[in-house]
Order: structure tokens, then sequence, then C-alpha cells
């Protein structure tokens, strides 16, 4: 079978994490590095991943996760988070990090710059819609990563985002919280890990025009 398909098939979502079994920071970087290199639109970026590492925070967040054990019992807690709003700094941040990196003048980015603002032009609740959207696109790297390193995850959108900003103080750093993703290793004991991964065959998915 081909590695790709064998490891899509591998993973599933994991909802009992054998809380004894971490992982190695080697592997966490590479989940992390991951995280850092999702495209995404315009390539600007609108995330940050919060990783809790605060046990006793981890324990007030299972309620906040409609006691959903796995936030407390996975090797890892990622948070990924969008930023409250998009401002014209946001974008000529984004501008000068890629003159910098492409090594060219700022000035020879002043349309590209003039497109993206778009994005602070936007009302504050279709910032969030765009940000989320591109959000989904790192949950998919990071599964797939994890999977690559067979290391279990499980994304959560169950959860109480509004008590998880309260409870990790992500107004300070100007951040909500959009999705939730534990990761480590399974319990032998979850029943969900022999059970067989129920999707639709690709010629209901597939249309050729």
């Amino acid at each position: 079978m081909n590695k790709i398909i064998e490891d899509l098939n591998w993973r599933y979502a994991c909802k009992k994490f054998d809380a004894s079994k971490k992982i190695s920071d080697k592997d966490f970087e590479i989940i992390l590095e991951s995280l850092r290199l999702t495209a995404s639109s315009f390539g600007l970026q609108p995330w940050k991943f919060v990783v809790v590492k605060n046990v006793e925070l981890r324990e007030k967040l299972v309620a906040a996760s409609w006691n959903q054990q796995q936030v407390k019992d996975a090797s890892h807690l990622i948070v990924l988070c969008a930023p409250s709003y998009l401002d014209e700094k946001f974008v000529t941040d984004y501008v000068e990090d890629t003159a910098k990196t492409k090594n060219v003048d700022v000035s020879e980015l002043a349309g590209f710059q003039k497109m993206l603002m778009m994005i602070p032009n936007k009302k504050i609740e279709d910032q969030m819609i765009w940000s989320k959207n591109q959000i989904y696109i790192a949950l998919g790297n990071l599964l797939n990563t994890c999977a690559q390193l067979r290391i279990d995850s499980c994304p959560m959108e169950g959860f109480k985002p509004s008590e998880y900003d309260q409870i990790l103080g992500l107004g300070e750093f100007g951040l909500k919280s959009v999705l939730v993703c534990p990761v480590g290793y399974r319990d032998s004991a979850d029943k969900y890990i022999t059970q067989p991964k129920v999707r639709y065959p690709l010629n209901q998915l597939v249309i050729e025009i």
C-alpha cells in the first residue's frame, strides 16, 4: 500500500490517550515546524498555535471541553487560534518580512501590499471567518504530520471557545481559540482503534467534467 494512504488509514480521532506516553522533543519540534510551514491565503499566516503545558490549566479546560478527557490525558495540547482582528500593521509586518526573506526592497512590494489591505478592510466578523478557513488548513497539516510520525491526534470543535479564551488568557495576546487538538499516543483500551474508517467510495465523491 502507498505510504501516504497507509498513514491516512492508520489515523483516527483518538478518544482515549495513554497519559503515561510522551512525545519526544524532536518529534514535537517536527509537528510545530509542520504547522509553521502550512500554506495560507496570500501566505499571511493569520494564526497562532498555543501549546498548553500547564497541568492545572489543562485540568480546567476539561470542563470547557464537554468533559473530554483527551484535553488533559494527551501528551501535548495544541490550541489553534486566530487574531481577534487584523489591522494594517498585520499586513505591513508581513510585507516587511517578505521583503527581508526574499532580499528585496520593500518598495518593490507596494502593489502586493496595497492588494493585501483588502484583509484589514473587511468587517471583523468576516476577518474571523477568513482566518478560521486558513486555520483548518493548518489542522489538516497537523493531522497528516502526526500520522506520518505515528502520533495520535484528536481534532476538536467540541469545546467552549469563550471559556478557553478566559482560562488561557488569550485576550492578552489578542487571540481567540478556533480549534483544539490533543496529540499523543492511543490507549489500547480506546474502543475506536479497531472500528472501520467510514468514508464514501471515490465514485460517490469525485465528479469528472
